[in-house]
């Protein structure tokens, strides 16, 4: 049975080049990125919610660097490749070139996100403050814009459930604008990821 050795060894060697898993949340939703560096073969593999984006087998340049892009969006993604000491490797992500720490910092900061259940569904609601654009569970949703007396209103649906983004100022200079979900009367937490 020699198709049953070579499937099981590759399976194994799949597992032991996996060197990093990240986890990036975009407006489209939380993705997954997988990284394979065979250090001896010099292969690299990056998969993307568990699709295969990028492989290259047999590089004889063990560091460096692959791009490739993430999300509804096409955020460029790199992962970078550096050598630490002898045979061991460091691997980080930037996202749209920075790092991902500094990337979900000002994400954080530009965005609003809340997780919600309804009917016995998950959903995950981000507003794009620069644009305000709202998303859930990955897809740019309709909405009407209104000016209300203490400020503005976005509305949208989700499912049949009546959806509003209210943005009142805060008073105060560094807070900003306050950005309130509620749905079906009922004011939605904010996650913080």
């Amino acid at each position: 049975m020699p198709g049953v050795r070579q499937s099981l060894y590759s399976h194994l060697e799949k597992m032991t080049d996996l060197v990093a898993v990240w986890e990036v949340a975009l407006s489209d939703g939380v993705h997954k990125i997988e990284f394979e560096h065979g250090t001896t073969s010099g292969k690299r593999v990056v998969y993307v919610d568990g699709k295969e984006e990028i492989r290259k087998e047999w590089m004889f340049k063990l560091v460096g660097k692959e791009t490739f892009t993430v999300g509804a969006s096409k955020t460029k993604a790199t992962i970078n490749i550096d050598a630490v000491s002898g045979f061991a490797y460091e691997y980080t992500l930037e996202i749209n070139g920075k790092s991902l720490k500094k990337y979900m910092e000002n994400r954080s900061k530009t965005t609003n996100t809340w997780v919600l259940s309804l009917g016995g569904a998950d959903y995950r609601v981000v507003l794009e403050k620069d644009t305000m654009d709202v998303w859930c569970n990955g897809q740019k949703m309709e909405t009407a814009g209104e000016f209300v007396e203490d400020g503005t209103e976005t509305h949208f649906s989700v499912g049949d459930h009546s959806c509003c983004i209210k943005a009142v100022s805060s008073g105060k200079r560094k807070e900003g604008i306050i950005h309130t979900l509620i749905v079906d009367d009922r004011e939605i937490p904010e996650t913080v990821e």
